[in-house]
Parts: structure tokens; C-alpha cells; sequence
């Protein structure tokens, strides 16, 4: 029963990362302008998703007073590609963006803050039918798989609405969605005739009839203060946030308002940093001081159901004033770099609209001699993806199949299956939504086509290829050297295409620096090793052997033959091939081994041309990570005398240039040069001994401040960070360890003095931990008598000072 004149609160967060996977390694590779990080998936987790799960609450001398769970508070959706990447490599996060759900729930009257995503963030008003029916299943089952229930609603990418996708929606049991104020035509109370096309009250729910006989609630956030939040830094302040909020209640309505809001959310943190604890703040002062009723729209649905009816205004969205065009067209909406159009939108969405067609129709003919039903069989792969293991493939394919299928036709039925979810890759939202065809996110969906391309080899009659580049080549770069969308996909794509020849190339190069097992793991491959060979000499190293690869993915396979080398210190040559004989290989390892106990280097690529028709594999070959890996290591070995160098000349040049300075004579730009490199890393070498000669480090630290040097950051920021999170991590593990304790006061006290900002979010983290479950024995300890705990808890208060917590506030009894 609705509860009249109650005031509700809730605010929206749209947390989503495009997939940023390699299509063919199926992991996210090294993205150098995520620097310090590996890549962006992992940078936003580290300063949004992350610290939304902790939010920091300050007092008024921005000390910690407590640190709370953004998402147990609002309403949430996370993209599911996102969440695939985090559940493996941010765990921590993952795990506890779950747990908020379930404590939401308790605080909620049972329904959760956390809602659904179609899948991968396709613009639906511009998707055929199956695509939309496909992506709303996926992103229902991809949710249930990591929730643990089934959602009550669920996001349109970019609010982009029409009603055959709220008919979908609705269809699939989805209660609601959220959309922007604009979206909304026209209302009327139900059980009323005239329709109002005023500007929409957000207070409230709305339902919409469909044209199948079902309905759906939506939600209408709140715009003017959205766009506050996003754009007009409204997010300065928690307090002023919370005013905006409870300030558009008004006395004049007579039901139970809800102020909602919803931003990306990513606005919490990335965009704007320390946004998650202006969220924070926002969020206890409105509950705190009893302002209104924090809620979800599932638990203000069963309250207050809707009393409204609503139109939409179909094929809109909340990103655009043009409708959707701005991932069809050059409609304006973009970044808007001078001089720059975005007309290879159209072409771009055209060759991929033609390339969908040709794959589905096909996927449809061969899918019929292989499964029940191709569309169902599509919409139920959902299982697999969300399990990649061989025993989940071997149970799809047996619940779907039309009959016992043999192993080629396995094969072939699962690369049916991918190709189509590369066929829906492509179509993610952000690769129309920037300025240029040639930007990351738009190569991205483009390298998703191209493994569509690949899987459909063989499947699809014509050079499809050749017809796709040919559309594609319409699309024209705003920056000259890039040309347009063939260019683009012959210098960024097709480098990055693999097969499983290059994959054991790569094996084979890897493995001149790395051991690997019997049986390994590159990406999403197995491998089996039948046959290796390694020799060394100072001057070389050569490697030979047989392999047994296969993808996890599709379940192809091959034998290979392969034999590497590398001469010096960065000379590489190589040749694989598909063949796995063992006469042949011990006849070419016999010849080419001699050759090589015998220095004659110039005659093994002969041999090798010899054996494999050519030496034309190189280090490039290897996969982005292992090869900076690989790079910085040979860099490592032949800068390490360079930086000794460095820092003997400055030793030995700096007392001479202290009586330059004094004299007031300009200090030579070549010393300024080799100070830089060597008090930076002077400082992090010192900065990471076990026992940190405090004396060394302020000498280091006057000497970058007498002579000006910069800091490099970000990079000496992270690693300093880095280790005293090691140093964190073992004192959860045992907390009675003083002289851990001790050493974590001193790093913490030297890096007061030391021009550079750490993050201590992770720091922080695992001493409110301590503080909640093991300060409270140590009390009882220390009143019971124990001398060591008192001690102890000394030791431990004076951390948290410096942590900058409130100790009175965190710890009661403090």
C-alpha cells in the first residue's frame, strides 16, 4: 500500500566499460595510455569501480570518519563485459559489488540496487529484432549467473528506446527501465482519455502499454540535476548534491515523490576525482539527518505502482539530441575537434548492417543441418560464454544439437556460435561515439567484424571480405595518414589477426625466456608440449620443438613443428609450421643443432628457410604483454650499466656543481640531465629495501628539492604505493606483527616528506578491516591485563593517525 507524502531518494549509477578484449586472445592487452596501469578496464576499476566498494566519509579536517559501500545505496547496473573482465582480475571488487547487491536487498525491503544490462551495450533502436531478443536474454542470464536472482530491470545502452525493444523487455519479465525526461511524449492518468505533452513529472512511475498487450514501468530521472552531477561539478560538494535532491520536493504533488537521478558512473571517481565521496557524503547526510528515504526503483515499484500512463518518443536516447543518429550519422554530437566530421559514422554502420546480414543468413543455412533451432541455440549460448569450460560446450551442443554431431561438426557449430557474438560485438555503442573512425573504440568493433570474417571462412559462399572492405572504404578518417575504414583495417586490424600457426609462434618465442610445462596456457589456447629443445651460448640462444595446440573457444586444433632463435641481444628469427612428423623434426633438430654448436648463425637461417619454407616470424609475432615483457627485459640488461653510469657521474659531478650553483653561475643542462634519472631511481631503490635507511631517503629527497628534479610520476607514485600495499596485505594476514607495524609508521612518516601523493585507498581499506575485528580483542586483552596488547594498540592508533583516520569516530573506544 502506498505510503502517502513519503519522500524517496535514489540515485543511478550506469557503470560500463566497452569490451576491450583481443577477439582472438579473448583478454584485454597492454594499453599504454592507461599508464601506470596495464589497461583502462583496469585504471577506472582502480579509481571508480574500486572506491565506490569503500567510500571514504570525512570530517571536517578530511579525516576518515568511516568507509562504506557506494552500490548498497543506489541503484546500479554494471555492463556484463566488464564484470567478465573484473570477476577474473579485480576478484576483490567484483565480490564485493555482489555482496552490496545482497546487503541492498536487506535494506530494501528485498529487492536489490542492482539491475541489468543488455548486453553489450548495442543501440537497440538500430538493431534487428533477433539482435535486440538476443541481447536482452544474454544480459538476463549473465546477471542471474553473477547475482544470484533474477532483475527486476534493466539498461538500455545510452536510454536509446524504441517499444519493440520495451516490448522484448517485457516480454522477458523485465518490471522496468530507466530513461531521460525528453523520452517521454506524453501522459495521462490511467483509466483517462486525454494525453498531457507537457514536460514529464520524474516524481513518479509511469507505465506503458504495448502494443502486444503487456506493459512495463518506467522511470523518468530527474535531467536538470544529472547533468549538474556530470557537466556542472555539482559533485564538489556532498552536502550540495543532497540540497539539489531534497530540494525538488515540493508540497504541491500528492503522492510519494521520488527524486531520482542517473550519470554514468563512472562520474563517481574517473571523471571526477574524489566524485564517490562527494556520493558518499551525499548519501549520509540525506540518511543522517532523516532528509528522505534512501531507496531502489524496485522497492519504490512495490510501494508506490504507477498511477501514470506514459508515450515514449521512439528511437531516442539520452546522449543525443537527434535522436540515435549520433551512432548513425553526423548528426553534430561528438567531441568536436575543429575541422572534423563524423560522416564515416554512416558507411561504418552500413558495412556492418551488410556484413550482419550475410552472417546471419548464413549462420541460419548451415545452422539448421546442426542445431534444433540456430536462434535459440543462439540466445542459449549465453551458458557457454558465461562458462567457457569444454565439459559446458559438450552439454550446449547436446541439449541443442539436432543430432550426435561428429567432431568437425562440433567445430563447426561453435564457430557458428562465435561468429554471430563477434557479430554483436561490433555493434557496441562506443565505436560510433568519438570523434574519429581511427580511435580505439572504433578499431575495436571493427577488429570484432574481422574475427567474424575469419570464423566465416569456408561457411559463407563469395569473398565476403573483399565485399565488406569494399563498403568499409567509404569511411574516411578526419586525419590524413589513416585514409579511411580499408586503410584502418589493413595497418590496425589485420596485424593483430591470428590463426593457430602465429599463436605457436608465439609459444616459441616466449619460451626462449620462459619455461613452460608439459601442459600450458596461452589466452584462451591449450597446449601440449610433444617435443622442445633449448641450447644457449653467451652470444645466442636457440629453441626447437613440436607442439599440440587448441582453442578453448572453437575447439580447432593442430600439430606444429616450430624453431626459433636469437641472435645478440635483440636479432630474433623463426619459422612454424603445421606439420608434426617425427622423423622430419629429429632430422632438422640433428642439422640445425650441429649448425648451431658451431657458431655458424649465418648458415641456421639458410637451415631454417630450408625447413620451413621461410624465417619470417620475428618478435613481433608475440602478443602485446609478453613482448614489452620481453622488451623491457633486454632494455633492463643493457640500460643497467647506463643507469649505474648515470649515477656515478652524478656523485662524482655534484660536489663540483653545488660550488657551481653557490657561485651563482648556471648548473650545465647535461648534469640536470643525469640527476634526473639518477636521484629517481636512487629514491625508489631506496624507498623498497625491507629496512628503509630513513637518513639515505631525506638525503635523496634534499637533493631532488636542491636541485629542482622532478618526480616521476605517475610511475613513482605506483610503485611506492604498490609496496606499501604488500606491506598492508601482510599485516590482515598477522596483525600482531609489531615490527610490521613499525615499519609501515616509518614508510608512511618518510612519505610525508617526499614530494608525491600516494593513494593510500587499499591501505586504508585493510586498517578499517583491523580496526572492526581485531582492535576490539587487543582492547579486551589490554583491560584484561595483557602488557603487549597495550603495546600494540599504541602502535596501532598512532598508524591510523596517520592514516588520517578519525580514530574517535572509526573506533569508539579508541
Amino acid at each position: 500500500m502506498e505510503q502517502a507524502k513519503e519522500r524517496f531518494v535514489c540515485i543511478h549509477g550506469h557503470f560500463y566499460q566497452p569490451p576491450r578484449e583481443n577477439p582472438w586472445l579473448e583478454a584485454v592487452e597492454i594499453q599504454d595510455s592507461a599508464f601506470p596501469y596495464h589497461d583502462w578496464n583496469e585504471r577506472i576499476t582502480a579509481e571508480c569501480y574500486a572506491s565506490n566498494s569503500a567510500s571514504r566519509i570525512l570530517d571536517g579536517d578530511s579525516r576518515v570518519m568511516d568507509i562504506t559501500s557506494n552500490y548498497a545505496k543506489i541503484s546500479f547496473n554494471f555492463g556484463p563485459t566488464v564484470l567478465s573482465w573484473m570477476e577474473l582480475a579485480a576478484p576483490n571488487i567484483y565480490n564485493a559489488i555482489l555482496a552490496a547487491d545482497k546487503q541492498s536487498m536487506e535494506w530494501r525491503s528485498g529487492h536489490g540496487s542492482a539491475i541489468a544490462q543488455v548486453y553489450n551495450h548495442m543501440i537497440m533502436p538500430l538493431a534487428d529484432a533477433r539482435d535486440k531478443r538476443t541481447q536482452v536474454v544474454w544480459g538476463i542470464a549473465d546477471f542471474q549467473k553473477r547475482f544470484g536472482r533474477f532483475p527486476e530491470g534493466m539498461w538500455l545502452a545510452e536510454t536509446a528506446v524504441d517499444l519493440e525493444t520495451l516490448g522484448i523487455l517485457a516480454e522477458q519479465g523485465i518490471k522496468y527501465t530507466v530513461l531521460a525526461p525528453h523520452q517521454a511524449e506524453a501522459y495521462r492518468a490511467l483509466g483517462t482519455e486525454e494525453w498531457t505533452e507537457t514536460e514529464i513529472d520524474p516524481t513518479r512511475a509511469y507505465l506503458c502499454k504495448l502494443p502486444s498487450g503487456r506493459s512495463i514501468t518506467l522511470f523518468f530521472y530527474d535531467g536538470p540535476i544529472s547533468r549538474a552531477v556530470a557537466f556542472e561539478n555539482l559533485l564538489d560538494s556532498g552536502e550540495a548534491l543532497a540540497g539539489r535532491l531534497v530540494g525538488g520536493f515540493t508540497e504541491d504533488r500528492d503522492w510519494s515523490q521520488l527524486m531520482h537521478i542517473a550519470t554514468d558512473g563512472e562520474t563517481y571517481g574517473h571523471h571526477q576525482k574524489f566524485g564517490d565521496m562527494a556520493l558518499a557524503a551525499c548519501l549520509n547526510h540525506i540518511e543522517g539527518n532523516n532528509l528522505a528515504r534512501l531507496t531502489n526503483y524496485g522497492e519504490y515499484l512495490e510501494l508506490c505502482p504507477p498511477a501514470m500512463e506514459v508515450r515514449i518518443r521512439e528511437r531516442t536516447s539520452w546522449s543525443c539530441a537527434h535522436g540515435v543518429e549520433r551512432w548513425n550519422s553526423d548528426c553534430g554530437c561528438s567531441g568536436g575537434i575543429q575541422g572534423w566530421n563524423q560522416q564515416w559514422r554512416t558507411p561504418l554502420r552500413a558495412s556492418l548492417d551488410w556484413l550482419r546480414d550475410r552472417l546471419a543468413k548464413a549462420y541460419e543455412q548451415k545452422g539448421r543441418e546442426l542445431f534444433k533451432d540456430p536462434w535459440q541455440a543462439r540466445d542459449a549460448y549465453i551458458e557457454v560464454i558465461l562458462d567457457r569450460g569444454m565439459e559446458q560446450s559438450e552439454r550446449f551442443l547436446a541439449q541443442h544439437a539436432a543430432r550426435e554431431l561428429s567432431k568437425d561438426e562440433k567445430i563447426m557449430a561453435l564457430k557458428l556460435l562465435e561468429m554471430q557474438r563477434n557479430a554483436m560485438l561490433m555493434y557496441t555503442s562506443c565505436g560510433w561515439f568519438f570523434d574519429e573512425l581511427s580511435g580505439l573504440e572504433t578499431v575495436q568493433v571493427i577488429d570484432y567484424a574481422s574475427r567474424a570474417l575469419q570464423l566465416a571462412e569456408g561457411i559463407v559462399e563469395g569473398n565476403v571480405e573483399k565485399a565488406f572492405l569494399d563498403r568499409l572504404k567509404e569511411a574516411k578518417s578526419n586525419i590524413p595518414d589513416h585514409h579511411d575504414g580499408l586503410w584502418i583495417y589493413q595497418n590496425f586490424v589485420l596485424p593483430i589477426r591470428l590463426d593457430l600457426v602465429k599463436v605457436g609462434a608465439h609459444y616459441a618465442f616466449s619460451s626462449l625466456y620462459e619455461e613452460y610445462d608439459e601442459h600450458s596456457q596461452i589466452y584462451c589456447y591449450a597446449i601440449a608440449k610433444e617435443e622442445y629443445t633449448k641450447f644457449s651460448t653467451p652470444d645466442a640462444v636457440m629453441a626447437m620443438g613440436r607442439i599440440h595446440m587448441a582453442s578453448e573457444i572453437t575447439e580447432e586444433e593442430a600439430c606444429l613443428t616450430f624453431c626459433v632463435m636469437r641472435i645478440g641481444s635483440h636479432d630474433f628469427k623463426g619459422g612454424v609450421k603445421e606439420e608434426c612428423d617425427p622423423g622430419a623434426y629429429a632430422a632438422m633438430r640433428e642439422e640445425m643443432s650441429g649448425a648451431f654448436d658451431k657458431g655458424l648463425y649465418t648458415d641456421l637461417v639458410t637451415l631454417m628457410d630450408k625447413h620451413f619454407g621461410t624465417h619470417s616470424f620475428s618478435l613481433i609475432n608475440l602478443f602485446s604483454d609478453e613482448q614489452r615483457k620481453i622488451i623491457n627485459q633486454i632494455i633492463r640488461q643493457n640500460m643497467e650499466e647506463e643507469i649505474a653510469s648515470y649515477q656515478e657521474m652524478y656523485e662524482r659531478s655534484r660536489p663540483l656543481m653545488e660550488f657551481v650553483k653557490e657561485t651563482r653561475v648556471p648548473v650545465p643542462q647535461i648534469f640536470m640531465a643525469v640527476a634526473q634519472p639518477a636521484l629517481n631511481e636512487a629514491l625508489r631503490h631506496a624507498m623498497s629495501e625491507d629496512e628503509v635507511d630513513a637518513d639515505q631517503v631525506r638525503r635523496i629527497v634534499g637533493q631532488i628539492g636542491s636541485w629542482g628534479v622532478a618526480i616521476e610520476e605517475p610511475g613513482t607514485e605506483y610503485f611506492m604505493r604498490r609496496h606499501l600495499e604488500e606491506m598492508s596485505g601482510q599485516l590482515v594476514q598477522d596483525p600482531s606483527d609489531l615490527k610490521l607495524i613499525a615499519r609501515m609508521q616509518k614508510y608512511m612518516d618518510l612519505l610525508n616528506e617526499i614530494p608525491i601523493n600516494v593513494v593510500l585507498w587499499q591501505m586504508q581499506n585493510d586498517y578499517y578491516q583491523l580496526a572492526k575485528t581485531v582492535y576490539p580483542e587487543y582492547l579486551t586483552r589490554s583491560a584484561g591485563g595483557e602488557e603487549g596488547a597495550g603495546i600494540w594498540l599504541d602502535a596501532f592508533r598512532k598508524l591510523g593517525e596517520t592514516l588520517r583516520f578519525n580514530l574517535g569516530a572509526v573506533l569508539p573506544q579508541a
